[in-house]
């Protein structure tokens, strides 16, 4: 599982996010600019509200945005129609959630396994694929397993393996380490951090935790939807 590196995996111009509520605008997204390149581990900071995780739905395009421009891998994301969209992200992009969202009634196996049936790959393609992805996050041994069945961090872990499944270049992180007791958390940062050092995937991560954004290589803080320009502010 590799990516291209050497290219901007993500360009936001100007990108403004607003959310009309009866007689006023909420503005989640104040006019961002930003650059993330392909290869690197990017750390989005900020309190509760800042707008963090409105810009990961952005760039995948589960939101769209109320004005500026965005691309991401090269693809003006905004245009495209909703099958293209559902296409394109299911390609190039995997969402690691703070709840994890795995389905109960589920083994581990099938929890990864299920960003491939949208996929052609036959059902032994789709069998090794799921194996490979648990094999990497360390659950090689919890196949049959079933989500009540795992603490919380192999929870996430079976959570990173799904986003991975479908070896996208992005992996988006909205705040992965939050429901995690300290070892747990410092489990799920090495992988990422395994992902993006050997495998090449670009982590985008939201977090407010100061001692899980040391794992990235770039911070940038975000406050009230405004993107400060320096790491500064994090100190």
């Amino acid at each position: 599982m590799s990516a291209t590196n050497g290219s901007l995996a993500v360009q936001l111009r100007e990108l403004t996010k607003e959310y009309r509520r009866e007689d006023f605008v909420v503005k989640a997204l104040d006019k961002v600019d930003l650059d993330i390149q392909q290869g690197e581990f990017f750390c989005l900071m900020g309190p509760s509200g800042s707008g963090k995780s409105t810009l990961l739905h952005l760039v995948a395009g589960i939101d769209r945005p109320t004005g500026g421009a965005i691309h991401v891998l090269g693809e003006d994301i905004a245009s495209l129609g909703e099958k293209d969209m559902a296409n394109w992200r299911s390609e190039n992009v995997g969402y690691v959630f703070q709840t994890f969202n795995l389905i109960p009634v589920l083994t581990a196996h099938e929890n990864v396994e299920l960003p491939l049936l949208l996929t052609n790959l036959s059902r032994t393609e789709r069998l090794k694929n799921a194996r490979t992805a648990l094999e990497i996050v360390g659950l090689a041994d919890r196949l049959d397993h079933y989500p009540r069945q795992l603490s919380g961090g192999q929870e996430q872990r079976v959570a990173i393996a799904r986003a991975l499944v479908t070896d996208p270049q992005i992996i988006l992180a909205d705040e992965p380490t939050g429901d995690l007791d300290a070892a747990s958390a410092t489990d799920v940062l090495e992988i990422l951090t395994t992902l993006n050092a050997q495998h090449g995937k670009t982590i985008i991560m939201v977090t407010h935790d100061p001692k899980a954004a040391e794992y990235a290589k770039v911070r940038r803080y975000l406050e009230k939807g405004i993107l400060h320009s320096t790491e500064n502010t994090l100190s």
